[in-house]
């Protein structure tokens, strides 16, 4: 993750055209967006510090120089609490097992979730347990343990774009959620190894990691295509687990009565009998 405050803030900056901030455009740019010069100017330190900062040589910067270059460069609230995390020295060493355990009292809450497809999801979006209707719409138990990873879901298997008809979406969502977690673990081994394997495999992945989009995926609306329930449109909400931040379940939510919520019911049924 080195050099990522630095990538992260080039994006950043490059995206906010001088007009925008109350500067003269000056006519035509070298670059897009703002010049660091004008980043410093704005955000009220100087240019040498605002170098070493991007350049990832700066001394320990305080959240006031890093609140104020957050309003300049209009960061959301995921993109402010990123720039924090990123700008902070970060203890080596602190790297977890490689295979985290999902204590049983989650297990058990996921088992009692019988019309509710549900799974979760730890460091590197690794799914790591799921319930039985979660299963049959995501086929977790049909692939080895390292395939158990939603980033290598998406872009490494050649039915994903199928599987999800709003492909498109689902990619950058899925990159911008994972940005997030690289960001709060930029020590952890595997992860850099998941961003190689997957930068190296997948043009799509590349292209939008290197937008530096950070965007965490709290709720929302998924499609699935189905192969044997057909077409699942799947709100969906997240709950981190509070003894371990690093673990989020995801359930799927459909509106009781809707067709979805009928074909999750019979795909239920398929799986038990089967």
């Amino acid at each position: 993750m080195d050099g990522e405050l630095g990538d992260f803030l080039r994006s950043r900056r490059a995206r906010i055209r001088p007009e925008e901030v109350g500067l003269p455009s000056h006519g035509r740019r070298r670059v897009p967006g703002l010049r660091r010069e004008e980043v410093a100017q704005l955000a009220g330190v100087s240019v040498d510090y605002y170098i070493r900062l991007e350049q990832g040589r700066g001394p320990s910067v305080s959240d006031a120089v890093l609140d104020a270059i957050a309003r300049v460069l209009r960061l959301d609230e995921t993109e402010h609490v990123y720039l924090l995390t990123v700008a902070r020295p970060h203890r080596k060493g602190t790297g977890r097992p490689a295979r985290p355990r999902v204590r049983p009292g989650v297990q058990l809450l996921l088992d009692g979730m019988e019309r509710t497809p549900a799974f979760v999801l730890g460091r590197r979006m690794d799914v790591l347990a799921w319930n039985a209707l979660g299963d049959a719409v995501n086929g977790f138990s049909a692939l080895a343990p390292a395939e158990r990873n939603i980033p290598r879901q998406v872009f490494l298997d050649p039915m994903a774009k199928g599987f999800y008809p709003d492909w498109a979406a689902v990619a950058a969502q899925t990159v911008a959620n994972l940005r997030i977690d690289a960001g709060r673990h930029p020590d952890d081994p595997r992860m850099a190894a998941l961003i190689g394997e997957l930068s190296l495999k997948s043009a799509d992945f590349g292209r939008l990691w290197a937008d530096h989009e950070v965007k965490e995926c709290a709720y929302g609306t998924k499609r699935i295509q189905h192969p044997v329930a057909g077409l699942l449109t799947l709100p969906y909400e997240t709950l981190t687990v509070p003894t371990d931040p690093d673990q989020t379940i995801v359930a799927y939510t459909p509106e009781p009565g809707s067709e979805t919520a009928e074909r999750l019911a019979l795909l239920g049924s398929w799986a038990t009998t089967g």
